[in-house]
């Protein structure tokens, strides 16, 4: 376990790799799973404001389903969730040459929004937990990204050096620097 200010991070950021390979596992990230990708209280004000935005990148029927009961939901814990298809699938799924692919990201790389998505799912397959005294960040292995382990120990990507830009927008640069340095340290090159 590695402690940064008020987070204790598993060394398996460092020590497990990843890289996606998509081609591989068709995006089932946004597919498979009991629930929709968790939500700040913030995150649901800006994806609120942002649908108009968003709509026209979605599929049709899922446009018709949020419509009616709401891009969101809360979840047992009673956490915001984005809704989801009977199937599993995420309300803001759609497929790009049989890739599930996310609309609210196609919307922010077309330039039409600034916000990038969910930072659940940019930060995935790290997970963040909150606690009352610090934050748990995990990485959670599942079977739909062994595609993304082998993939990520050919190249020798570390866990923590695909979801960079996730891990500052969550946490900092200077967060990130630090968990670096300490990886640098701590693991010599493989």
């Amino acid at each position: 376990m590695i402690s940064i200010d008020n987070t204790l991070i598993s060394d398996d950021l460092i020590e497990q790799n990843f890289l996606c390979k998509l081609t591989e596992c068709k995006g089932q990230c946004c597919v498979i799973g009991d629930k929709g990708a968790p939500l700040s209280n913030k995150e649901v004000e800006i994806i609120e404001a942002l649908l108009p935005k968003i709509k026209p990148y979605m599929t049709p029927e899922y446009v018709l389903e949020i419509d009616q009961t709401g891009f969101c939901e809360l979840d047992l814990d009673g956490e915001y969730v984005t809704t989801c298809q009977e199937t599993g699938e995420c309300n803001f799924v759609i497929y790009e040459n049989g890739i599930a692919a996310c609309s609210i990201e196609k919307t922010y790389y077309a330039g039409d929004i600034d916000f990038i998505k969910p930072v659940s799912c940019h930060l995935y397959p790290v997970r963040i937990t909150e606690y009352p005294d610090f934050t748990a960040v995990n990485y959670h292995k599942g079977e739909i990204c062994s595609p993304a382990c082998t993939y990520g120990s050919e190249l020798n990507v570390p866990v923590f050096k695909f979801v960079k830009n996730a891990l500052i927008r969550q946490f900092g640069t200077e967060w990130y620097e630090s968990l670096e340095a300490y990886a640098s340290n701590s693991y010599p090159v493989k």
